[in-house]
């Protein structure tokens, strides 16, 4: 008997292009309520008055922003865009890549975003003026939707990003000293109170994405796994002892969230990755 194939789910690529335009204008101007009540939270709890003032400058920086219409920080940062296609879903009317890197041109333009990309980055780095490429990374997932993830990601924190590859003996006090370790290095340069992204185990390029993807969770929301859960939260609490606090400047605020991925790994292995965010976590998203 002959099956029929499911009918696919028609997406044009002008729809793409609108959604991503909108998403970094609305993640440069608009702090996560997520993101902006942890910082109100750390505020409450902040033993220095320093660091109190400071954590208010940044909600009310955020709060000015949003309602002006303008970006959270100068540093608009590169257009990192995650693309969860349904396998039921069919794109038309154009390319999926240059519909995302449309989007990206149309909004930084439009927005009035600073534009950051250079190319030939070794010698003469020359300025893209529409801050494109964008960096694109898609999944395959089950339905007939494409979920769109849009990242607005600053440098100053991006440049304080570590890969390890650890002893498998070393293993949980292994990695808890490495991210103590850098985080404590980076000091005041990817700006504090910051939400790091950790990845922990599979290859190096799969563990620098789980990183990366890592920062996308909301803010102190838990990974499902307790032995996980367990680890950020033991892992925050050695990051807030550090002193660093919010902007670097002395406090018991440091970070505001430790989110980790977990995957498997080859038996001689134990890749880490490290993914800074700073306070001003950029990112908004939208199904189609």
């Amino acid at each position: 008997m002959r099956q029929i194939a499911p009918k696919l789910r028609e997406i044009k690529a002008g729809v793409i292009t609108e959604t991503v335009a909108q998403l970094c204008q609305r993640a440069n101007f608009e702090l996560g309520e997520d993101v902006l009540a942890a910082l109100k939270s750390a505020q409450q709890t902040e033993e220095s008055p320093l660091g109190k003032e400071i954590l208010h400058q940044i909600i009310e920086n955020a709060q000015i922003a949003e309602r002006k219409t303008l970006p959270l920080c100068q540093d608009c940062g590169t257009a990192v865009i995650f693309l969860e296609i349904g396998q039921e879903a069919h794109i038309i009317d154009g390319d999926l890549y240059t519909a995302v890197t449309e989007g990206v041109r149309q909004g930084y333009t439009q927005g009035y975003l600073r534009k950051s990309m250079v190319s030939q980055p070794f010698s003469v780095r020359k300025n893209t003026k529409d801050n494109t490429p964008p960096v694109i990374h898609t999944e395959i997932v089950p339905g007939d939707r494409i979920k769109v993830t849009c990242l607005c990601k600053g440098a100053g924190s991006e440049n304080m990003s570590k890969l390890a590859i650890l002893r498998p003996g070393e293993g949980r006090e292994g990695i808890i000293d490495l991210v103590v370790r850098t985080v404590d290095e980076a000091g005041a340069n990817p700006c504090p109170p910051l939400i790091i992204g950790l990845g922990i185990g599979g290859t190096t390029e799969e563990v620098m994405l789980l990183a990366k993807k890592a920062v996308l969770r909301l803010v102190g929301k838990p990974n499902p796994d307790p032995e996980v859960a367990e680890l950020e939260q033991e892992l925050l609490s050695r990051l807030n002892g550090l002193g660093i606090g919010p902007l670097g400047l002395g406090g018991s605020t440091t970070a505001l969230a430790v989110h980790a991925e977990v995957r498997p790994t080859h038996i001689t292995s134990l890749p880490v990755a490290i993914n800074f965010q700073c306070h001003s976590a950029r990112r908004k998203e939208a199904r189609l």
